[in-house]
């Protein structure tokens, strides 16, 4: 049973890319297109009316990045607390059962931002960065104008991010979550005190890679960062997404 129970969740976990786009005959403005007017996803990377790097546009985690699915630091050897160590431990015992996702609540980050490739449409402007997560119809808010992180703040499912460019990248930091999300498919744990800082630069019309840094001292005895790459879905948008786990649990009559 045990091995039946891990190979459907890689299933699901590491389920095809889907190579469809969204909609169609939906051209993107701005976007470099060759002679036939097809995309030029090699082309330089588009800038916006500041000079900044756009990272507008329809973007899915790369198939090379669904490794991370079940293991974040996979490749690498994690420095986790030895508290955290028996929380993981007991998550991997129970073989991915319990995930937050069981109740239509959210993956949380980094998971939604490259779950199954779902698309993520980021929409900037010269003091907002919006990230649309077709993944529930999810989203993230990210002034770059950097405002002072709160430090008296509720937890929340995504925290509280900041953000400011650092030449052609745009590094945000996040805190404030709450520790009830998953870093990872199989259970790899975090606290409250979570700090994330996101590297992103677009490498071209096509690609843009994030260098991503998690922070827990609580959990973890030193930061560690992995690498991850997005392509662009060009011409595309994003469809509704909706949690329905339980669209078949009775409803109450109505009085």
């Amino acid at each position: 049973m045990r091995v039946m129970a891990v190979a459907a969740l890689a299933l699901v976990v590491l389920a095809p890319l889907s190579v469809r786009a969204q909609w169609v005959n939906a051209p993107a403005p701005g976007l470099p297109r060759l002679a036939d007017g097809q995309p030029d996803l090699s082309a330089p990377t588009p800038r916006a009316a500041d000079g900044k790097p756009d990272l507008s546009g329809v973007w899915r985690a790369s198939a090379a990045t669904s490794r991370f699915l079940l293991n974040l630091g996979v490749g690498q050897e994690l420095p986790l607390r030895p508290e955290a160590k028996d929380l993981y431990n007991r998550r991997l015992a129970a073989e991915g059962a319990g995930r937050p996702a069981e109740r239509c609540l959210p993956h949380g980050l980094p998971l939604d931002m490259m779950f199954r490739g779902s698309p993520i449409r980021i929409v900037q402007t010269p003091s907002l960065v919006v990230m649309l997560l077709e993944i529930a119809n999810h989203f993230r808010q990210i002034p770059t104008q950097r405002r002072q992180l709160i430090e008296d703040f509720q937890p929340a499912w995504y925290g509280y991010s900041t953000g400011q460019w650092e030449g052609d990248e745009l590094v945000v930091e996040t805190v404030g979550f709450n520790d009830e999300t998953w870093l990872d498919n199989r259970g790899l744990p975090h606290s409250d005190g979570l700090k994330l800082t996101e590297r992103f630069k677009r490498v071209n019309a096509g690609r843009m890679d994030l260098a991503l840094t998690i922070d827990d001292p609580k959990y973890y005895t030193r930061p560690w960062t992995i690498a991850i790459s997005f392509d662009l879905i060009p011409d595309s948008d994003l469809f509704e997404d909706m949690c329905d786990n339980n669209k078949w649990t009775p409803r109450p009559a109505i009085k």
